[in-house]
């Protein structure tokens, strides 16, 4: 279990996180909301050590992440950040194999290998291996880090907006498939999204943010509500359960409000 307890973090006088505690469970996927500059992406940074909390703790497993040596804290992590940067002259696969650069040698081992290929054809883009991903388009970047993330074995998974620069299909596939493994390897999984409605379809659990607290924490059916959506976003909107029993948000257009009314 991965255990954050009254975690509050800084820049100089600006608080990123204040006083945050959850838990995240092995095989659950839990989903971050909340508006632009609310800290989402901080805490992110935060859990992999890219900032350091000013108060408070992470545990993972009863082990304190303070007592660490970062490089090794990192290990337990399939992190895939919001920014990609994929500027470099190697081929998809080679990419993807840098997930496991730990394994890595000067031969390939034929086993590692054939994880990488696996991954990539997955997630339906095996026959662009041979790509230079510099000719990628900003979506199978996104992809093919997402392949890299889960090629590296981790206990715990955190992916920024993994679907920000996807079409619909790949949205889908990416989140899919991102719920069968996380349920087949007992993955602990975070992940920021803005999408209230694909939040609902796979996440577990949901963390709602507003301005670096935590307001929320559960199952969609009980976070995602018409007030708390006016609340953190500002918006109206009507919430239904859909065929699967899972919330289903459906904003109103200004306009219309005001012609009804």
């Amino acid at each position: 279990m991965l255990s954050v307890q009254s975690l509050t973090t800084s820049i100089g006088p600006l608080t990123l996180a204040n006083d945050l505690s959850f838990n995240l469970k092995p095989g659950e996927m839990t989903a971050i909301l909340g508006p632009n500059g609310t800290g989402k992406s901080s805490l992110l940074k935060t859990l992999f050590g890219d900032i350091k909390p000013s108060h408070g703790s992470i545990r993972f497993n009863d082990i304190d992440m303070s007592e660490l040596p970062l490089a090794k804290w990192r290990q337990l992590f399939g992190y895939m950040p919001q920014d990609i940067h994929l500027d470099v002259n190697l081929t998809v696969l080679e990419v993807v194999l840098l997930g496991r650069l730990d394994a890595l040698s000067l031969s390939l081992s034929e086993e590692v290998l054939h994880q990488a290929i696996h991954i990539l054809d997955s997630i339906g883009l095996a026959d662009l291996a041979n790509r230079d991903v510099r000719t990628l388009s900003g979506g199978q970047r996104q992809m093919i880090l997402f392949a890299q993330a889960l090629m590296r074995k981790p206990e715990i998974v955190m992916l920024d907006e993994p679907v920000s620069a996807l079409d619909l299909h790949y949205q889908h596939v990416l989140l899919e498939h991102l719920s069968q493994e996380t349920a087949k390897h007992q993955y602990t999984t975070l992940m920021v999204l803005h999408d209230l409605n694909l939040a609902a379809q796979y996440a577990d659990n949901l963390l709602v943010l507003k301005q670096g607290e935590l307001v929320k924490v559960g199952h969609p059916l009980q976070v995602l509500t018409s007030s708390l959506i006016k609340d953190i976003y500002d918006v109206d909107a009507n919430v239904m359960i859909d065929d699967t029993g899972r919330p289903f948000v459906r904003t109103l257009r200004a306009q219309a409000q005001k012609s009804v009314a």
